[in-house]
């Protein structure tokens, strides 16, 4: 009777072990396509036309193509911290989260406006570019985008309201984005189009 019931219960294990690695494999699986149809691998760079992989950048995109900023300045540059690694890619994650959040509730506003703690970011690399044109030239010095917000002090875009992104005040401000626009690749295989368009 013991040796049925060990028996029995190493059968159960195998079992359970099979069934265990085949969720896992399940799972990652799903996970790993999950990241490469949303084009994970293309926010690890510093690639610009990786933020038209959301369509409703497009025209961020579109009007800072055509800035004085596109010689000199990539999306990160003005978008993510730059203290560090962890920082830079820890705000790049949380950030884009939030922008797949609104896509996916549909709650986006028409005019994409930077929320307070982006707008940090936005200011503090604005300092960190122009730091001797603020502070030996201009001399308006170093103020933070709270400060700005208190009213004790402008913040960049104050003044300088299209830089870098035109005169943006509406998605539908760029009505020809898409013909400047790197559109991103399909990410479907080729032999899955062919299937599909037969």
């Amino acid at each position: 009777m013991m040796k049925a019931l060990s028996e029995l219960t190493d059968l159960f294990s195998r079992r359970q072990k099979i069934f265990l690695l085949v969720m896992a494999g399940v799972v990652c699986g799903l996970g790993g396509l999950f990241l490469y149809l949303l084009r994970a691998h293309t926010y690890i760079a510093d690639d610009p036309s990786a933020c038209v992989n959301c369509h409703i950048m497009t025209p961020y995109y579109a009007t800072w193509s055509h800035s004085s900023h596109a010689r000199d300045a990539t999306c990160n540059d003005c978008h993510v911290p730059h203290q560090n690694l962890a920082m830079k890619y820890g705000f790049k994650a949380m950030d884009g989260m939030k922008h797949v959040g609104y896509f996916v509730t549909h709650s986006e506003r028409q005019a994409i406006m930077a929320e307070d703690m982006s707008a940090q970011v936005i200011m503090d690399n604005c300092i960190r570019c122009h730091t001797q044109l603020n502070q030996e030239f201009v001399k308006t010095g170093r103020i933070s985008f709270m400060e700005a917000k208190r009213g004790e002090g402008k913040a960049c875009w104050d003044c300088h309201r299209t830089v870098p992104h035109g005169g943006m005040n509406s998605l539908s401000s760029t009505p020809n984005a898409e013909g400047v626009t790197p559109l991103p690749p399909s990410p479907v295989p080729q032999w899955l189009q062919n299937l599909i368009g037969k």
